[in-house]
């Protein structure tokens, strides 16, 4: 069985990726201030990975959320999505689900990342990993009646995957998935395929502008699972382009950005995370 000695980042890496041409606007920074925030190690079935955590600074428990990273890693713009998240009395966990594969911190080309590392990144082991992450959180102040999850572009096509696969999760919130792709003997299945089982209520934000995702897709994702009983929102932005949230990097579209975090927060609450 693989060791820690297998995990290849053994810890987060520092400040924003390498790989996109950063914003000229300043990012957004949420300061950790009455919050407990920082770098965790999450036990797995085959050795501990790396990732960020915060929550309240206070006694309690907490509803907890997933985040889920996009290609890039976890580097402070998905570490200050957990701090806003934790503002918000939230427990946020972002676990580094591609630590066995490579060093993210020093890969600066997205194809690559793309080729080398997400294209080799077994899906069971993925929501094996979510698994384990949120049995951490629910040892550590979560609380065990409530949990959701969050993901940005690939990690909101994990969302889909992982409400798809957890019947604890109460709500899922997927920033720009793709629900279609290439599959694969370690990525057999994608959203679509898969939709009739989604095991939450599930909003999906996109952007109007996105031209990577075909929101017919999306669309017929969310029907299906629909016509199986379960309740599906896709709100699209008119003007935002892919990646429209991440506020490091010049995709970013404040209004659709605000827009679509006051609907997150709202799903959220109105399907028993508040």
């Amino acid at each position: 069985m693989p060791t820690r000695r297998d995990i290849i980042m053994t810890s987060l890496m520092s400040g924003f990726t390498l790989a996109v041409t950063r914003a000229e606007a300043e990012p957004i920074h949420t300061n950790d201030q009455g919050l407990l925030a920082g770098e965790v190690q999450i036990p797995t079935q085959n050795g501990a990975i790396p990732a960020y955590r915060a929550a309240p600074d206070k006694p309690g428990t907490f509803p907890v959320i997933l985040v889920i990273e996009e290609i890039f890693g976890v580097h402070e713009y998905i570490k200050d999505v957990c701090r806003r998240l934790a503002e918000r009395g939230y427990l946020a966990v972002a676990p580094e689900l591609y630590a066995r594969l490579g060093d993210l911190s020093k890969m600066s080309d997205p194809q690559e990342i793309f080729s080398s590392i997400i294209l080799k990144a077994p899906d069971a082991t993925m929501l094996s990993d979510l698994d384990s992450t949120a049995a951490w959180a629910l040892s550590h102040h979560g609380d065990a009646a409530r949990l959701g999850v969050v993901g940005f572009c690939r990690g909101g096509r994990d969302t889909w995957l992982y409400a798809e696969h957890n019947p604890r999760l109460l709500a899922a919130v997927a920033f720009y998935g793709p629900v279609t792709g290439t599959t694969s003997g370690i990525q057999p299945k994608t959203p679509l395929d898969l939709a009739r089982d989604l095991k939450c209520p599930l909003l999906g934000l996109y952007g109007g502008a996105d031209s990577s995702i075909d929101i017919a897709d999306v669309r017929k994702a969310a029907a299906l699972a629909r016509a199986a009983g379960q309740t599906v929102d896709i709100e699209t932005f008119p003007g935002a382009p892919h990646g429209f949230h991440a506020d490091y990097r010049a995709s970013y579209h404040k209004d659709a950005a605000l827009a679509a975090w006051a609907q997150m927060l709202r799903w959220f609450r109105d399907h028993g995370l508040g």
